[in-house]
């Protein structure tokens, strides 16, 4: 691990039951994230994933990379252009900055998860590998 590093790409397809589940397992009821009908007549032009959802997906995208053992320390993100069914997001990320401390190594990772409208997320994650651990 080491600032400047690429983190390899994750495609995330966007569908109907991710963005329902997302919504569910967050305990989101929001009518925009599961009822097409309700979030048309709010505007928008189908549902949409909610930000508990992102949120989940960036961890993930950082733990899939750094390992098990990858502990997040902060995860701090902004959304921009929604997630509708049929796209996909794609996430990409670059290590900002590495310090070494009694606890392991500690990365701070530029995230960016962009879709077919433009980008959906962004964001900082603040990672700690454990002593010893290997990323």
């Amino acid at each position: 691990m080491r600032a400047g590093e690429e983190l390899p790409v994750l495609e995330v397809p966007v569908t109907r039951t991710l963005i329902v589940a997302g919504a569910i397992a967050s305990r989101d009821y929001q009518d925009v994230h599961h009822d097409a009908e309700l979030a048309k007549a709010k505007g928008s032009p189908d549902i949409f994933m909610n930000i508990l959802t992102t949120n989940g997906l960036v961890g993930r995208y950082i733990t899939d990379h750094f390992g098990p053992t990858a502990n997040l320390r902060k995860v701090a993100i902004r959304l921009g252009a929604p997630n509708y069914p049929g796209d996909t997001m794609v996430l990409s990320g670059t290590v900002e900055k590495v310090d070494t401390g009694p606890e392991g190594d500690t990365a701070t990772v530029k995230v960016i998860g962009a879709n077919g409208i433009g980008r959906h997320v962004t964001g900082t994650v603040t990672v700690t590998l454990p002593a010893g651990g290997a990323a």
